[in-house]
């Protein structure tokens, strides 16, 4: 019965050394790395995380609140995934300019918080298209365009090729 307590033992130590190995990358699992930024007008964009740096696999909620410059506030707006990647959140146009307090919180099961500032910008509209102007001629008027320099290479290798011909040509007698 000795050697069966043993093997028995030997199998339990087995376990609990597995169990306990397999414990710190669940501890890691729990937690977020959030990167809250501003996406250069009246929006937020946040990048999601795990804590030891691995991309985020999962969909997650996040929840994000703002103090704006004159105690203005938004949220809790709940943050949707963006098709940008894995992880990548962003608010929309939600700000109005000035300086911002943003707190992003994420829920159980993976808890985080982050806290940044973020300088909201008027959203800027492209330049206006410059017009082309052309002469009314079109701008044949201006010079004789490229035609001349096509034909006088023309005349060049063909000019080539007569003599390349003319020497070329062996006599037999």
């Amino acid at each position: 019965m000795t050697g069966i307590r043993k093997l028995v033992a030997a199998v339990f130590v087995g376990l609990a050394l597995t169990l306990f190995a397999a414990t710190p990358a669940a501890a890691r699992a729990d937690k977020l790395k959030l990167t809250v930024a501003g996406d250069g007008a009246e929006g937020v964009t946040i990048q999601a995380t795990y804590a030891d740096g691995r991309r985020l696999d999962k969909v997650v909620r996040l929840v994000l609140t703002a103090t704006g410059p004159d105690g203005q506030k938004v949220g809790p707006l709940q943050l949707e995934p963006q098709p940008e990647g894995q992880g990548f959140y962003s608010s929309g146009p939600v700000l109005s300019a000035g300086a911002w307090k943003v707190t992003v919180n994420s829920p159980a099961p993976l808890t985080s918080e982050a806290t940044a500032t973020v300088q909201a910008r008027a959203a800027q509209s492209p330049p206006a298209p410059v017009a082309v102007t052309r002469p009314a001629d079109g701008g044949r008027g201006t010079g004789a365009g490229w035609w001349p320099f096509a034909a006088a290479g023309l005349v060049l290798v063909a000019a080539a090729m007569g003599v390349a011909m003319l020497f070329g040509r062996r006599r037999t007698d």
